[in-house]
């Protein structure tokens, strides 16, 4: 059986891809709801925001790694 090595620069670039469209999913769900008076800036619901997202993110790259050979 042959042994997988792993390439920490696709690791992390891979990482680094997933924070980026973590941020930006994120910012694109709190940008109407924070213009539209339905939270303020810094409330717990705009927290929430980003962490529900964050879960998401986090479970779509793990979805994804198992797909790709890095």
């Amino acid at each position: 059986m042959v042994e997988k090595k792993s390439n920490p620069i696709k690791a992390i670039l891979y990482v680094s891809v997933w924070v980026i469209i973590w941020g930006t999913l994120g910012s694109f769900i709190d940008y109407p709801l924070y213009k539209n008076k339905i939270y303020l800036e810094g409330s717990i619901y705009q927290y929430l925001t980003f962490i529900i997202t964050a879960i998401v993110s986090i479970i779509s790259a793990k979805f994804f790694y198992k797909k790709f050979e890095l």
